[in-house]
């Protein structure tokens, strides 16, 4: 029986010449790097090559030595450790990247700090986060009409509260980390893994409405049960610590200093005017990633959208200008700021005593999901979309 032909492969100009179609259309084109970029697909590609493996090995050795300075010292690391680095600086090791959502993230993110032992002592630069630089969103699956379901006096946190509920995931989510965080005698390590798990499994568009509803100036009883999203009574110390005692505590847990890294790459303002390194839905996602950690930051009152770390800079000494940049990079981030503010504003878009602005704001949302042009998220080919290549693509075959 004969073999049916091969499609043949389009000529390479004719490529590129479709190129802006098929990205329009709805087509993303994979590329070497976003393929082969995780640092477990590197590490096992390095395992192959004896001296990129022994290297690997000693560069392992020089992490499990390795110390986080006091406040008093400055960072260092062993000469010979940094040159094993730098004899992989063509490995794809360099460049690997993790996914918060991975099944072996913690693995990963060893992998990144073991190559990279510097970064592993707080010298960020501002480009280099451990995580892959994407964004992905599930469509937000809400059927306008639970919206007539809430009660019109309620305050717009707890709107969003009740509309988790309506959420079998969201509420199964918020739930565990209620229960972890209450009672008198809680556990804070288990508060900060049951919040992690919250905010990185639960669906976004929840999780963000959850921590960033808009509520009025007066209303403290909004004010606080936003404040109180992130359970502060045992998320958080009772007594707050130095500023750089917390950073200290975070750069010795690999999570905390890839969520660090994170919100330095991704929340660095540009400019006085707020304009952030990258887009404000990247920015939000490092600082919901944060949650859970040492550095687990929150609202500064019940009448307030301002946030900040729960920590001090007094008895800093000579260090008190480092202290208060770090303290700063929060309670003062214009970026960070401009990101929230416009987050808020949408939600409060959501809920306009217009029935008609809440089903335009909706609708408004499913079209932002439906459309690949205006959100970054993983391509659907949609090849009806594009006539024109309707008309050349036969003619190729």
């Amino acid at each position: 029986m004969a073999r049916p032909p091969s499609p043949r492969q389009l000529p390479p100009a004719l490529l590129l010449l479709l190129l802006p179609l098929l990205l329009r259309a709805g087509y993303y084109i994979p590329t070497k790097g976003r393929l082969m970029n995780s640092c477990l697909q590197a590490r096992r590609k390095c395992q192959a090559s004896p001296t990129c493996n022994a290297t690997y090995h000693y560069l392992n050795s020089c992490a499990s030595s390795r110390t986080i300075p006091s406040r008093a010292e400055e960072p260092s690391v062993p000469r010979d450790c940094m040159e094993a680095a730098q004899q992989l600086r063509n490995s794809s090791l360099m460049s690997c990247t993790c996914h918060r959502r991975m099944k072996n993230q913690a693995t990963c993110l060893d992998i990144y700090w073991t190559v990279h032992p510097a970064r592993s002592l707080g010298d960020y630069e501002l480009d280099v986060s451990p995580y892959e630089d994407t964004v992905t969103r599930k469509p937000w699956k809400m059927n306008v009409s639970k919206l007539k379901m809430l009660k019109p006096d309620w305050d717009r946190c707890l709107k969003f509260a009740v509309l988790c509920t309506f959420n079998e995931k969201c509420d199964r989510l918020r739930k565990a980390y209620g229960e972890a965080c209450s009672g008198p005698h809680c556990q804070r390590h288990n508060c900060q893994g049951q919040l992690r798990t919250f905010f990185e499994k639960a669906p976004e568009p929840h999780a963000q409405g959850l921590l960033f509803c808009p509520c009025a100036p007066t209303d403290q009883g909004c004010g606080q049960r936003r404040r109180n999203t992130i359970a502060p009574g045992c998320a958080l110390p009772s007594e707050a610590p130095n500023c750089l005692e917390l950073r200290r505590l975070c750069l010795s847990q690999p999570l905390c200093r890839s969520r660090l890294a994170d919100f330095q790459t991704h929340c660095h303002p540009m400019d006085v005017l707020g304009t952030c390194a990258t887009e404000h839905s990247r920015c939000l996602q490092a600082y919901m990633g944060l949650i859970g950690t040492a550095m687990t930051p929150n609202f500064v009152s019940n009448i307030s959208a301002s946030v900040a770390l729960s920590c001090t800079c007094r008895g800093s000494g000579n260090l008190q200008e480092e202290c208060e940049q770090l303290e700063e990079s929060f309670s003062h981030n214009p970026c960070l700021t401009e990101a929230i503010a416009a987050k808020m504003h949408f939600h409060s878009q959501l809920f306009s005593q217009d029935q008609g602005g809440a089903d335009s704001a909706f609708s408004v949302m499913e079209h932002q999901n439906k459309n690949p042009a205006l959100r970054p998220q993983p391509w659907v080919p949609s090849l009806f979309s594009c006539p024109l290549m309707l008309i050349l693509l036969p003619s190729l075959w």
